[in-house]
């Protein structure tokens, strides 16, 4: 089974696009739109201290009625945050998402952030597995 670090080794783009629970969830959501990500991880001082989706943002911004100008990321982020480290299997992380209803998790090794995976990055990373897995039954069967 793949592990995280192989994962963030494959992904296309490697970039973690960090913000600062300061900023406002306008500029937030212009870095997510710029850089084509449905979350960013919230950082403070290397620290993660949230997560930032654009689930937070439509249910605790537009739902609300609320300014995207003023209101802080911290405000809305989602501040208990839910990390895995570089050895977890893709598995262990599709269970975690699936049950705690995530769709992204920040990697950290050490209490350093070093990857930030998204349930499509799991998928992904799945699907590669069960294709080798298929080859391998394939050619144990035609022997």
């Amino acid at each position: 089974m793949t592990i995280v670090a192989q994962v963030i080794k494959n992904k296309a783009v490697q970039s973690i696009f960090t913000i600062s629970p300061n900023a406002t969830v306008l500029e937030a959501i212009k870095i997510m739109a710029d850089k084509g990500v449905g979350a960013l991880v919230v950082a403070e001082d290397e620290k993660v201290v949230g997560i930032f989706s654009e689930r937070d943002y439509t249910r605790k911004i537009a739902l609300m009625e609320r300014s995207s100008n003023n209101t802080p990321v911290a405000d809305i982020m989602t501040s208990k945050v839910i990390s895995v480290s570089l050895n977890y299997t893709v598995e262990e992380c599709l269970n975690l998402m699936t049950d705690r209803h995530l769709r992204h998790l920040p990697v950290l090794d050490q209490e350093k952030l070093v990857g930030f995976i998204s349930i499509g990055d799991l998928v992904k990373a799945a699907m590669d597995d069960q294709r080798i897995l298929i080859e391998q039954l394939q050619q144990y069967i035609s022997g």
